[in-house]
C-alpha cells in the first residue's frame, strides 16, 4: 500500500454564491486529478474546503478553476 500525502485548503470567494454557481465550482472541482474531497458549506457561502494529492495538483490550479467560475477567491488557509 502506498501512501498519498493530503494537503486541506480553506479559499474565500468574495461573494456568496447562487447555488447554480456553487454547484458548477464543485463539479469542476471533482474533475481535477488529485482532488479528493470538496466541501461548501451551507452555512458559509463565500467559503471552499479542499483536500487534495498535491502530487498531482496544487492550490494554484485549484485556486485558478473556482476563479473561472466565481470571480476573485483567495487562499485563507492550509
Amino acid at each position: 500500500m502506498t501512501d498519498i500525502n493530503i494537503v486541506d485548503v480553506t479559499l474565500h470567494i468574495d461573494n456568496n454564491l447562487d447555488t447554480a454557481i456553487r454547484e458548477a465550482v464543485e463539479k469542476q472541482l471533482r474533475t481535477l486529478n488529485g482532488v479528493i474531497s470538496v466541501h461548501m458549506p451551507a452555512d458559509k457561502l463565500h467559503l471552499v474546503e479542499v483536500s487534495y494529492n498535491p502530487e498531482d495538483v496544487n492550490s494554484e490550479t485549484i485556486e485558478h478553476s473556482i476563479r473561472e467560475l466565481a470571480g476573485k477567491v483567495e487562499l485563507i488557509g492550509l
